[in-house]
This record gives structure tokens, sequence and C-alpha cells, in this order.
């Protein structure tokens, strides 16, 4: 199975002004499409046998030759970087309940945060990322990583499991920010999804599960249910695929919810 470029859950200009709509474009359908094209030719190549039937995370995770660091991290990291960006008044603008907790603990407050993860931004040599992510012991930090490598991937100077990164490879704000990079890291945080990075921890991160990287259009319906074997209530999505599909009779107690929702997320 080949991985495919996802879909972004906004306009190209939903971002402006702070991200530009070329900007968006370019970066969406050349450079992530080129990642997602080269760690496909290279899976096909007697060089990715090994890769084959994989997932995207489980590619980053095992990923020490460089064109699956570089491919296979530039397609699992965008497809995130797209969901890490809403258009203003579209999320809330600071994180909530245990993630808020959780970084004033770790931080101090969420002011000193951004702080650090700015800097770790901005002296990122050459392309690169930066990352805010939850440690082993679950405690979050912020690093950075060169090129496409991913916290999650052997060999990184600190493993996290991510739930926000920043892109600072020079093609993701040269058209508009030219060489002002802290001027572009700044006003990231006025397209921050907060609501996505919350989600990404409490369901996720928080307990010890990196994100499969299975990101779907949920312009759909879905059901809140109660699951049959664990008794926790939690949203389960109609339209995602394979192993995701929930089915109604694996389920009880379910209430159909009909709502329109503008959101991409990993199938639970």
């Amino acid at each position: 199975m080949s991985f495919e470029l996802p879909k972004i859950a906004y306009e190209y200009n939903a971002l402006e002004p702070f991200v530009d709509t070329q900007t968006m474009n370019i970066h969406h359908t050349k450079h992530h499409q080129a990642y997602v094209n080269n760690i496909n030719n290279y899976i096909s190549s007697d060089k990715g046998t090994a890769l084959k039937g994989k997932s995207i995370l489980e590619v980053v995770q095992s990923a020490t030759e460089a064109p699956v660091r570089n491919n296979g991290g530039g397609h699992y990291n965008h497809s995130l970087f797209w969901t890490w960006m809403t258009s203003v008044g579209n999320t809330n603008t600071t994180p909530t309940g245990a993630l808020k907790t959780r970084i004033e603990e770790d931080f101090g407050s969420l002011d000193q945060m951004k702080q650090e993860f700015n800097a770790a931004a901005s002296s990122r040599f050459g392309s690169g990322w930066a990352w805010l992510g939850v440690k082993a012991d679950g405690k979050l930090a912020i690093t950075s990583t060169p090129n496409q490598d991913n916290p999650l991937m052997p060999g990184v100077d600190q493993p996290l499991i991510p739930i926000l990164g920043l892109d600072v490879w020079e093609h993701a704000y040269y058209l508009k920010y030219q060489n002002r990079r802290p001027e572009y890291i700044s006003a990231f945080w006025n397209v921050a999804n907060w609501d996505k990075v919350v989600e990404y921890y409490d369901d996720f991160a928080s307990k010890g599960k990196p994100l499969e990287g299975k990101w779907n259009d949920m312009r759909r319906s879905f059901f809140v249910c109660t699951d049959s074997y664990s008794g926790v209530m939690r949203p389960r999505f109609d339209n995602c695929v394979g192993s995701c599909i929930v089915r109604l009779n694996e389920l009880e107690s379910c209430t159909v919810i009909i709502r329109e929702v503008n959101d991409r997320r990993p199938c639970n």
C-alpha cells in the first residue's frame, strides 16, 4: 500500500496573513508531495523491502537510513504540521485541561514554554523542526531536530512523543518572511491549533502512545459510544478506513449524533 498526500482541512488562504496562500499551496502540493513520492519509491525499491506493509509511524520509528529519515520523516512531520494550524478564531487560543496544568508544572507558564520553543526554533541551524512533546517520564520537553528528523526516530538528542511541531525549513516561510525566521515563528502562534494539541496530548502522548498517522477528512457524522470492553465514553468516527472502522454491533449504549465536523484527526 502506498502512502498518499493527505488533504488539508482548510483552504490555503485560511492562515492569512500569518502564513501566506502561495506558501501553503507550494508547501503542500510540491514539497509534501515530493516526500510522499520519494518514500513510496524507496519502499518499492530493493532497498526498501523491509519497510513494505509498515505504517508511516513504523517507518519513522525504525528510520536509520538517510532517505527514510528525510522522506518518511517529511511525510509524517508534514501530515501532523497541517493539523497543528487553523484559521484565527477556530480554536482555543491557549491550552486547556491537563495539558495546561502540565505546561505550568514543567515550564512555569505558557509564556515561558513559548519562549523556550521559539528559542529552539530560532537557533536550529539550517533546516529542521522545533518540537514540544512528552518524554518517557511523562513530563513535557522542547527540542529541535535537523532536516526531517522526528523525535520518535532512533538516535535523536531528546526522544519525545511530539504534540506540537514547527517547520523551520526556509520553504515554510521564505516567500513571506525572507530571512526573518523569528518573525515567522512569532506569527505561528496566531494560527496554532491548541484544540488539536490538547487532543493529541490527552488521547495519545499522555498515555505513551504516538500518533499513528491515519489522517482522514472528518466532514461526516460520528458516534459517541460506550466501548463494550472498557466502558469508556469516546467519539467513534464512521468514515475511517481499515481497522479503524467500528461497527455498531461491536458497541453498546450508542447514541448517534449527526454533526458536521470540519476537522482532521487520526482514527481512534
